[in-house]
């Protein structure tokens, strides 16, 4: 058997070590051995970092750093847009905060993008 622990997502016993990250080969998950793992549900809880190296919690205020360009809309959020009440994701493309920005709707942003209030 393996000596590294199974899967979080798929439960597979096949991991395998790479740079650092433990791998499943069968979901493609790809997590940090030594995140801390919770024992109540299993869910590997990671610390979301602003861009000055705070801790991001849900219900925060962040700020935004610089003008971000959005999909299908005219104009871009703008630096400095305060964004409040926000709540932290495990989002795969990158974009860990999900949030409402007046006068763009429900988004998500990316925590590099943001610092703490």
């Amino acid at each position: 058997m393996s000596e590294f622990p199974p899967c979080p997502k798929c439960k597979s016993e096949y991991v395998y070590p790479s740079d650092g990250l433990l791998i499943c080969p069968e979901c493609f998950y790809e997590w940090n051995p030594e995140d801390v793992e919770t024992e109540e549900t299993g869910d590997i809880t990671t610390k979301v970092l602003d861009s000055n190296g705070n801790e991001l919690q849900d219900g925060d205020t962040v700020v935004v750093i610089k003008d971000l360009p959005v999909k299908g809309a005219p104009k871009p959020i703008k630096s400095g847009t305060k964004v409040k009440n926000i709540r932290l994701t495990d989002g795969n493309d990158g974009h860990n905060i999900d949030c409402k920005i007046e006068g763009f709707g429900s988004m998500g942003l990316k925590s590099e993008f943001v610092r703490k209030a």
